[in-house]
């Protein structure tokens, strides 16, 4: 454990556990000691991981317990999301929930038949107490062998149906199968607070996305309004860092005050583009004004010196006192505020605008969330709402450098492939609506992960402080394709294609079988083969692998690529019509089948102003497919791709005099020539 990279590992080896990590030697020390072996699963900024590893992990009796009973074994969920997807499928069946930290104990060839998340030390909460628990599997284990195996046979089947499963029979996608999600996520909206369900409240900016396409599409205003409230619920929040941008995982209460406080890269590449995707869609600056500041805590905060993205800032910081606690970098007192802006009128005014108040939201302090409007600070003010949000403006600089001389949380340096996918696929898009720098964050994303972790044929998981490690899984082949080719798409840079093209290849090559995607290769220690179906914290890779593979065919027709993404949602046509709703991904994948992909071919060098009009216009999975002006250049193009003949998207679109666009589904355009037109094709085929 002492070599290990991984954060979330490396802080474990001082425990007294003698953790291992899961592999053939592990298993072989539990065949030969014949004791189970106990897998411990989390990750760095998982706050109950903490907790469980400081009440438990570091107590000398409980890690004696563990050595002498057990082989121990940490995993780190980042590096390993295949295994966490299997023991989380057996935890979801046998106890209803799931989460972390998770708590599996195993036979000595992986098969789970005790399993849990947190565990106490002693009983509480109708929580059994990890010594209690402890205690219980050893005696199982040693006097009731037949059953703890049979429990564990159980267990997997029922899993590896939940994981395995394969219709019998494909079916045929429905034309209404993104409105029957969009239905679907509309039963589930909150319409006091905003967002999905009750509480906890979880971002789900794909339902977000679903609800923006539906509602634009046919004109239902109460799609885009459950759409647009969410995001204002969660952007004027906890789950927002009003001070230093971004957003935290979720939030523990129905009203979005009170958030777990670690930051993923996953969920701050996501929300930006949903975002961006309301400003589009309904013209409104204030989403493009947040998915800016959101980009830019990335730049500043989770940013690799050579490009590429890192995985998480954990919940919990040092306080006066030296101690761990949560939410302690975020939050706040009027006093505190007091102290940072040194002025007690713009104080006041901070701390109305944000809700600080002296008995606070969060175990006595403070977390920010907008609890008055400018023009009701004006009003309170006697100012002008001009000149409320100047001084705002003013006091959350004084409080943004007061907190930088916290002690900060620490940051999980894990450059994950598939995670800086979705960060690129985001930047890229927010390349075309707000400006070139963050094209560039996510060109120079791409060129990190492509230099540390592709190899020319493969793509490994992580890089961390000069060490790769890992097999990529299908999300990491998915989301970096998505954003190569969405890179390709605002650049013109046809390297940008070439490699999403090789991402493609390797989908089919490696995850392609019996007529769906799975998460792993077949080359894996797993007692069962995912596939990922279903959206979680980060989309269905399925859904994106499909869609991906659908864009790309416009390029590589030979590749039948559309049709391996056509068999796939046909064979899961079913689970898309029984439950669209935890499939949305997935839906909007199939929605792309049954309407026809929408292309913009831009032939030539586009005027800005082509460029600007279209970053402006809502065209949700618009494939973007400019070509260089000439035949000649466009031979270099074609050997670049290893292809001999230009595709019909390319074909016959040369414009050496002037640039032309096309827009195209199912039907195209005529070559137009001014950004009026282009945005009117736009609008008659999105």
């Amino acid at each position: 454990m002492d070599e290990e990279e991984s954060a979330y590992l490396a802080a474990h080896a001082d425990n007294p556990v003698n953790w291992q990590p899961y592999d053939e030697a592990a298993r072989d020390a539990a065949r030969e000691r014949d004791v189970p072996i106990f897998v411990s699963v989390g990750y760095s900024a998982c706050h109950w991981c903490h907790v469980m590893a400081e009440e438990s992990f570091e107590d000398p009796d409980i890690a004696a317990t563990l050595n002498e009973g057990f082989v121990p074994v940490k995993v780190d969920r980042e590096e390993r999301p295949d295994l966490d997807r299997v023991y989380q499928a057996v935890c979801q069946l046998v106890t209803g929930r799931g989460g972390w930290p998770l708590s599996v104990f195993c036979t000595p060839d992986g098969r789970p038949f005790y399993i849990g998340t947190y565990f106490p030390p002693e009983a509480a909460r109708n929580t059994p107490g990890f010594r209690q628990v402890l205690a219980d599997v050893t005696d199982s284990w040693r006097n009731d062998r037949e059953d703890v195996e049979e429990r564990a046979d159980e267990w997997m089947a029922a899993a590896r149906g939940e994981l395995e499963d394969i219709p019998e029979k494909s079916g045929q996608v429905s034309d209404t199968v993104l409105s029957d999600a969009a239905d679907a996520a509309m039963r589930t909206v909150d319409g006091q607070h905003g967002g999905f369900g009750r509480s906890p409240k979880f971002p789900q900016p794909r339902r977000v996305d679903a609800l923006l396409r539906v509602g634009e599409r046919e004109g239902r205003d109460a799609l885009t309004d459950a759409a647009t409230n969410a995001l204002d619920a969660m952007a004027a929040g906890g789950l927002r860092d009003h001070v230093g941008g971004g957003f935290h995982r979720y939030c523990t209460d129905r009203d979005w005050t009170v958030p777990h406080f670690e930051k993923m890269l996953y969920d701050n590449a996501e929300l930006p583009r949903a975002y961006l995707e309301a400003y589009r869609a309904t013209g409104e600056r204030r989403y493009a004004d947040v998915a800016r500041e959101t980009f830019e805590f990335l730049a500043d905060e989770l940013r690799h010196p050579d490009g590429g993205f890192y995985s998480t800032l954990d919940a919990r910081s040092a306080d006066e006192r030296g101690e761990q606690v949560e939410g302690e970098f975020y939050t706040w007192t009027p006093a505190e505020i007091e102290a940072a802006v040194g002025e007690a009128d713009l104080a006041d005014l901070f701390c109305a605008r944000y809700g600080v108040t002296e008995a606070g939201n969060f175990e006595g302090t403070n977390v920010l969330s907008v609890a008055a409007s400018l023009e009701e600070l004006a009003a309170e003010f006697d100012r002008s709402p001009e000149e409320i949000g100047e001084r705002l403006g003013k006091a959350k600089s004084c409080v943004y450098d007061a907190r930088t001389e916290r002690p900060r949380p620490a940051r999980d340096e894990k450059v994950i492939a598939g995670w800086n996918g979705l960060a690129i696929a985001a930047l890229a898009s927010g390349g075309q609506v707000l400006g070139e720098r963050y094209t560039d964050l996510a060109t120079g994303a791409l060129g990190f992960v492509r230099e540390h972790l592709w190899d020319g044929e493969r793509l490994a998981r992580r890089f961390a402080d000069g060490d790769v490690k890992g097999e990529g899984y299908l999300e990491d082949y998915a989301f970096l394709a998505r954003g190569a080719l969405d890179c390709y798409g605002t650049t013109g840079d046809v390297s940008h294609l070439a490699f999403a093209a090789d991402l493609g290849r390797a989908i089919v090559d490696e995850f392609y079988d019996d007529g769906t995607l799975y998460f792993t290769s077949d080359s894996t220690d797993l007692p069962a083969r995912p596939q990922e179906l279903g959206d979680q914290s980060t989309p269905s890779s399925a859904g994106v692998a499909a869609d991906v593979l659908l864009d790309l065919d416009a390029f590589l027709p030979d590749r039948a690529f559309d049709a391996v993404a056509e068999t796939v949602l046909e064979t899961h046509a079913g689970t898309l019509e029984s439950n669209p709703l935890e499939h949305v991904t997935l839906a909007m994948a199939a929605d792309k089948v049954v309407r026809g992909p929408l292309e913009i071919t831009l032939a030539g060098d586009a005027p800005d102003e082509w460029r600007t009009r279209l970053a402006s216009e809502y065209a949700p999975g618009a494939l973007l497919a400019p070509r260089p002006a000439s035949e000649n250049e466009l031979s270099d193009w074609l050997d670049e791709l290893g292809i001999t003949e230009a595709p019909a998207v390319w074909a016959g679109r040369d414009a050496e005099a002037d640039p032309a666009a096309y827009v195209c589904r199912r039907a195209c355009s005529p070559p137009l020539d001014t950004a009026d037109d282009i945005a009117e094709w736009v609008a008659k085929f999105r």
